[in-house]
């Protein structure tokens, strides 16, 4: 027999004789199922520990200097992409009037065709047809009395009919068909316009601002500000041969600020009802708007909330903006983490020609006369952000514990159910002798 350590006297779990114990059949069956039991708990303490989470929080947003990108799709059936134009201004003061990047137009045919596409180019101020390069070097077109543009492809000069309205924009003049303009007479630029009236509009793509309050609109003629006052010329608008007009029906196929979840994460973690998943939903997709009223203007205001994804594991080592990212690049870091926006949004639309909604049921509700045809989007950056952070369920040392209760539980348990089945079956046996 060995000697005896020091810690004997400290054993808590005492032995008992292996010839003072007895095996039942009861107490195998318990034995299996338990180990059963113990093996499927154990396997789900693993699952649940391996189990990513989506912690969110609320906190004032800090970001300074900040730019967001917004990315649309939208269809107008009744306007050609030759009388659009895309603007956008916030209250920092700038402006970007006839944005010339990240975003093209795609003519489309009439609606009584089909609306197929005819074809599609980057909204860039001189286009390579516009060149003149087949006119004389030292060939300089007037202005016409107007400033010539700065970016002209020979400064001073107005070559081509595409300058010639830049100028009289920039000049706050009203330009029209170009008649009696030699540049545009030359590129036939009322013909090609006339042409075009029956055809419909897309504009797509993407362009950056800055992250504060401020608006982007998609309106007809060439933009101009007149003081403090932002103008369109709408000449040409007006003054359409087609019967009926232009109006402003139109499709949001799709709009969205900053970048979209990758579709492979909201396919691994959105099948779950939960609340970070209204990342991948925009209420504006799918709008439809119709109208046979050419004198019509639409509004959205929207309601934007700042919203980060960090992924498991994330330390922030890459969560600066990089604002020389690629347009559709901007806010998603190599580290996995993604930088967007939700947003919620209330429409309204009015005639230009005011009145009231007297025939909705609602004559005490007035509309205001006059302003610029066109869809207007106005949005708002809300003071506090949205963080989703991937997080594991359990810790490790909540996993051990976990698995510890779940064996002495089990094990606690099936030593009470078997005490229980081997008394039960002995007072049986007793009752039994005796009555024999």
């Amino acid at each position: 027999m060995p000697a005896k350590s020091r810690f004997t006297r400290l054993d808590a779990f005492t032995k008992t004789v292996e010839d003072a114990r007895i095996r039942t059949t009861s107490g195998g069956i318990v034995t299996i199922v338990s180990l059963i039991v113990v093996l499927f708990l154990a396997w789900g303490e693993w699952a649940d520990y391996r189990r990513i989470v989506i912690h969110p929080q609320l906190i004032v947003d800090k970001g300074r200097g900040e730019r967001m990108e917004i990315h649309l799709n939208i269809t107008f059936p009744r306007v050609p992409c030759e009388l659009l134009t895309l603007d956008v201004m916030d209250v920092s003061g700038e402006q970007q009037h006839g944005v010339q990047h990240g975003v093209r137009m795609v003519r489309l045919r009439p609606q009584s065709e089909g609306g197929g596409e005819i074809d599609s180019k980057a909204l860039a101020l001189h286009a390579a047809e516009d060149a003149a390069t087949h006119l004389d070097p030292s060939y300089c077109g007037p202005c016409y009395g107007a400033t010539p543009p700065h970016n002209a492809q020979k400064a001073g000069c107005c070559n081509t009919c595409d300058e010639v309205r830049e100028a009289y924009a920039q000049t706050s003049w009203a330009f029209g068909t170009g008649v009696g303009v030699e540049q545009c007479e030359r590129e036939h630029y009322a013909e090609r316009l006339d042409e075009q009236r029956h055809e419909g509009c897309r504009i797509e793509g993407g362009l950056r601002v800055n992250k504060v309050i401020g608006n982007f609109h998609i309106a007809p003629g060439r933009s101009f500000s007149n003081g403090n006052m932002h103008v369109h010329d709408l000449k040409n608008y007006w003054e359409t041969p087609i019967p009926g007009g232009h109006s402003f029906t139109h499709t949001i196929h799709h709009l969205r600020f900053g970048p979209q979840l990758p579709d492979d994460l909201h396919k691994k973690l959105g099948s779950k009802a939960l609340p970070w998943t209204s990342h991948h939903l925009n209420p504006l997709d799918d709008t439809h708007q119709e109208t046979d009223d050419p004198n019509f203007n639409y509004m959205y205001f929207v309601k934007i909330v700042p919203t980060s994804y960090f992924p498991l594991g994330w330390e922030g080592k890459h969560s600066q903006e990089n604002h020389g990212a690629g347009l559709g690049q901007f806010g998603q870091s190599v580290d996995g983490s993604v930088e967007t926006h939700q947003y919620s949004v209330t429409s309204h639309k009015r005639s230009l020609a005011g009145g009231d909604d007297a025939a909705e049921g609602h004559q005490e509700r007035l509309h205001s006369k006059g302003g610029i045809p066109g869809v207007f989007f106005s949005y708002d950056i809300s003071p506090m952000k949205v963080i989703n952070r991937e997080e594991r369920a359990k810790t490790f040392l909540g996993f051990i514990a976990g698995l510890c209760a779940a064996v002495g539980g089990t094990l606690t348990v099936a030593a009470a159910v078997d005490r229980g089945l081997f008394e039960g079956a002995t007072r049986l046996k007793k009752m039994r002798s005796k009555d024999l």
